[in-house]
């Protein structure tokens, strides 16, 4: 697990002008709570963050105005894009206590069935997951080389670090793989087929004679 670090300063809690007036000079507004200690509002550096944000790192060290702290990446609030952020909660946790985060899944191989007429369809990009706050992974390999069409990857199908347990239901999907809709369309089309080839001679019989009737008139 790797720990980011984030430069902070102090802040007053302040509206929407003055948090745009923040974003402008390069810093994020954000808020620090937990521990039922009163919340604490900051600033982090916005670059400190898109930095941590890449490198997908939970906990961070904040150094507050020189003073260093260690947070858990709570929850990130994104524009109207999802693209940058434009809020961080931080909570307060201790080194031994659990935490519930979100760590992001990592596909690992490509199903053999897409080259059969497969389709491979992502259903979670990330998932939640209770554990210590030493212990957060990195990230969660999701093994879909195995993958029929018609099979699907669940959470209880993951395999997870020791100490690490999943929050989302086991039943629920994480990766699937369907046959492509052309190939769909194909297969109806050829039975239809097969269907009109096993009655081709009573129709012509019937447009032949009815083609004949309408000579002798």
């Amino acid at each position: 697990m790797q720990i980011g670090i984030l430069k902070a300063v102090s802040r007053q809690p302040a509206g929407r002008h003055a948090n745009e007036r923040l974003r402008r000079s390069g810093y994020i507004p954000a808020v620090i709570y937990g521990h039922n200690e009163t919340p604490e509002t900051v600033a982090v550096s916005r670059h400190d963050l898109l930095l941590a944000l890449e490198h997908a790192q939970h906990v961070v060290d904040l150094d507050i105005d020189g003073a260093t702290t260690r947070r858990l990446i709570k929850d990130v609030q994104r524009d109207h894009l999802h693209k940058d952020p434009i809020h961080v909660d931080f909570l307060r946790v201790d080194a031994d206590e659990r935490v519930t985060v979100r760590v992001a899944l990592r596909q690992r191989g490509e199903p053999h069935s897409v080259h059969e007429g497969g389709e491979l369809v992502t259903l979670m990009a990330e998932i939640e997951v209770e554990c210590g706050l030493t212990q957060i992974p990195d990230e969660i390999v999701v093994k879909i080389d195995q993958l029929g069409i018609g099979d699907a990857v669940h959470v209880r199908d993951l395999t997870f670090p020791e100490g690490v347990v999943p929050v989302d239901p086991p039943d629920e999907i994480v990766a699937l793989v369907r046959a492509k809709r052309g190939l769909e369309v194909e297969e109806a089309a050829a039975v239809a087929e097969s269907g009109e080839s096993a009655t081709a001679q009573p129709e012509v019989i019937g447009r032949v004679a009815k083609s004949e009737e309408n000579e002798g008139d």
